[in-house]
């Protein structure tokens, strides 16, 4: 995971070759291990490019990467499959060599549709004085773009910079595919023509979809010297995942209590939808792409070399490599248990649990730590952990490490209490969070927004059997459980769908929910984490995870005749059950801003819609 930024300017006077300090800094948090710039001049531009390295996989490699012809690579992405990596690669240095071997722009567009993995990229080609970038098909990694001074200058950058009064400077660059600058053209026309090569369906008959929305529809948001035109060849790239199954059902449904007239209790309602044959293999081929899914995002990382002897391995207690944002509820469960399976036995694996309390309570018997950590704007979790104890999201995770403890007990669970007082979410808000948050600026951008960036930071303490500690996460890796409400129709507004206009409806809604997620989360929640040298990864989104769930009828994935915390994302909660998590399958789904109370902190009259003032930059 990394920051990357390429500033362009067509003339000298608006060019400067030296980034804000406040840009870079940020970058600089996304990419601790490494930074490096390089200028590259023309006589009609100038770019300049800025590259912070989070290292997680092969050789260290320093980014921006120039090859001999003079490109130049920025990559903000990781290689799950599809481009061959070896486990001793650096993806970045794989997709640099594979780029300069592309002789058009259709091997261009052939490589970035074969790689399965999140990723953003900004790519010079030196022959053609083309600038290329993008975001993967879900967004699930962040690129922002700043066009000003009416199109003579643009900045791309993995997380932008605020300024009082101009906070919609920075826009995210829409997930619908692949642009392409021709920076001579631009610098002699004046004007910056963005050529989209889009994603589209292909389908086994080789016939292309039509967009119902055109893709090249100008966003509002960019200058009017400023726009986007389809690519003279039509090329696009290929969509990687399955198209949705939007199949009705022939005759009424006849499936175990499908009788809502009388729906059993909730565990007997699961275990009967399993004595179903077909029911039964649908689970277990979920289960199987969901754990290969986890592996690929837990094995893709460096790990410490064991040590050389049994007495030095008792000595050393090895430090956790993977976390997971963690509520108890049935995303989260799963992903642990999944993890548990293919992380190494003898790694502790961090299970994050955050707690927003109004005011600072001292539980019994939990020691005070010193003050002096406040200047490192660690949270002092021991202060308050009592208010926090009655937080819904810390009672079902607590529930949740026992049961995975009762599942896995060789295993470590480190569950690392994370309480927030209002005062630090105000302070942190104000400094740090509503930068990364924005252009997001809603009241639910704001509340999951802070919620994810203190959870991520990982700073809280461990309850162990001696006594309560402070504890850091030093895991770079964070799995989070986003996309198994979006597909699986686990959100409210799906049921109130679906009971106004049946399963039609809610195909619609489920395909909206994908749709729009790259806009409405991932960018956000990307630059929120990253902001900690911590990289997200999406086992839900996974391209063949994806595909297996579009490729099942919508009844198989939901049955919302079933009451609340058993018809949403069914399938899920029969996964859980084959996995042996009885008590958490059978947990409602509880938005997260309502699970760790933030919602609960300052205005509680506001709609989650609402342009959130708390995001403004102050001058």
């Amino acid at each position: 995971m990394c920051g990357i930024c390429c500033c362009v300017g067509f003339s000298v006077e608006h060019f400067s070759n030296e980034l804000r300090e406040d840009l870079l800094r940020g970058l600089r948090r996304r990419g601790p291990d490494s930074s490096k710039q390089l200028l590259k001049s023309s006589i009609n531009y100038q770019c300049l490019f800025s590259g912070h390295v989070l290292h997680l996989r092969g050789a260290l490699t320093a980014q921006p990467v120039e090859d001999e012809s003079g490109n130049v690579f920025l990559w903000n992405g990781e290689v799950f499959s599809g481009v061959q990596v070896e486990a001793e690669d650096n993806d970045t240095q794989v997709m640099s060599s594979s780029l300069s071997a592309c002789k058009t722009e259709s091997d261009i567009l052939a490589l970035f549709s074969k790689v399965r993995g999140p990723w953003s990229f900004i790519y010079y080609q030196a022959s053609s004085h083309c600038l290329w970038f993008g975001r993967d098909f879900f967004g699930r990694r962040s690129l922002l773009w700043h066009f000003n001074n009416l199109g003579r200058s643009f900045c791309l950058s993995s997380v932008g910079t605020q300024v009082s009064g101009l906070t919609d400077q920075w826009q995210e660059v829409p997930a619908s595919g692949i642009f392409q600058i021709d920076l001579n053209s631009a610098a002699v026309s004046s004007s910056v023509t963005l050529k989209l090569y889009p994603w589209k369906y292909v389908s086994e008959q080789n016939v292309i979809e039509e967009c119902a929305i055109d893709p090249t529809r100008t966003p509002a948001e960019l200058p009017a010297l400023v726009s986007v035109v389809a690519s003279e060849a039509e090329l696009y790239l290929p969509k990687p995942i399955a198209p949705l199954n939007k199949m009705l059902p022939q005759a009424p449904l006849e499936a175990p209590c499908r009788d809502s007239s009388r729906v059993p209790h909730a565990r007997e309602t699961l275990e009967t939808f399993l004595t179903d044959g077909h029911t039964k293999k649908v689970v277990q081929q979920f289960i199987d792409v969901l754990s290969v899914a986890v592996k690929r995002r837990v094995l893709c990382l460096a790990r410490e070399e064991n040590p050389a002897s049994e007495e030095v391995l008792q000595a050393c207690h090895k430090k956790a490599s993977i976390a997971i944002l963690f509520s108890g509820g049935v995303d989260s469960m799963v992903l642990a248990a999944l993890a548990d399976r293919h992380v190494p036995l003898d790694e502790p694996i961090d299970l994050l649990n955050v707690a927003f309390v109004g005011k600072r309570e001292t539980g019994p018997g939990v020691p005070n730590i010193e003050r002096k950590q406040q200047s490192r704007h660690k949270t002092l979790s021991e202060e308050f952990c009592q208010g926090a104890a009655e937080v819904p999201d810390r009672v079902t995770g607590k529930a949740g490490l026992k049961e995975l403890q009762s599942l896995s007990p060789s295993r470590t669970w480190n569950f690392v209490e994370i309480n927030v007082s209002l005062e630090e979410l105000q302070n942190l808000r104000r400094a740090r969070i509503c930068h990364l948050v924005q252009p997001s600026d809603t009241v639910l951008d704001d509340s999951i927004g802070c919620a994810v960036w203190f959870a991520a930071r990982g700073i809280g303490c461990l309850v162990t059997q001696d006594a309560p500690r402070s504890y850091e996460s030093p895991a770079k890796v964070i799995l989070t459980g986003i996309g198994a409400d979006e597909q699986l129709a686990g959100y409210s507004r799906h049921r109130v769908r679906f009971q106004a206009l049946g399963l039609e409806g809610l195909n619609e809604e489920v395909a909206m929910e994908l749709g729009r997620i790259a806009s409405r989360n991932l960018g956000r929640d990307d630059r929120v984490i990253g902001d900690h040298g911590k990289e997200a990864r999406f086992p839900f989104l996974d391209e063949n995870v994806v595909s297996f769930l579009n490729s099942l009828p919508v009844w198989e994935k939901a049955d919302l005749t079933l009451p609340r915390g058993v018809g949403e994302k069914l399938i899920l909660r029969l996964a859980a059950v084959e996995l042996g998590l009885t008590a958490s399958a059978l947990l409602p789904k509880r938005a997260m801003q309502f699970g760790c109370r933030i919602a609960k902190l300052e205005n509680v009259n506001e709609k989650a819609s609402d342009k959130c003032g708390r995001l403004q930059i102050l001058p």
